[in-house]
């Protein structure tokens, strides 16, 4: 059985380095998964998240010429689309127009608390320099 890229498979860790972990598929053929494939979050040690001998559903990103198979355990997890507010597009994500007027309207925002606050140490608006 050969492996397909973006399928979801179940296999068992045989083996963990400091730059991922090896995975044996249920056809004998072996993939890493590695570090930044793991989890969602920053993964210091692979030790924290995996053991030998744990199985794992892993899902096939890349198959290379040479017969190294790319694994991830990260992209097997199946979880909801992000929740946002306001006017969005077909595939749920805010617009462009939306984004830049939300930035816009924080970056007002954050320039004039930064006027109050400097203009409040300099003596306030009229002051003169000595």
């Amino acid at each position: 059985m050969t492996v397909a890229v973006g399928s979801i498979i179940e296999g068992v860790v045989t083996g963990i380095t400091n730059f991922g972990a090896f995975v044996t598929l249920p056809d004998g053929q072996v993939g890493l998964v590695h570090i930044s494939e793991v989890a969602d979050t920053y993964v210091r040690d692979v030790n924290d998240y995996l053991k030998q001998n744990d199985r794992v559903k892993v899902k096939v990103i890349n198959v290379d010429p040479k017969g190294k198979v790319g694994l991830s355990i990260k992209q097997a997890v199946e979880r909801p689309g992000p929740q946002v507010r306001g006017r969005t597009t077909r595939d749920n994500r805010l617009s462009f127009e939306d984004k830049l007027s939300k930035f816009l309207k924080e970056s007002d925002e954050r320039l004039q608390s930064l006027k109050r606050n400097t203009d409040s140490k300099r003596g306030g608006r009229g002051a003169r320099n000595y």
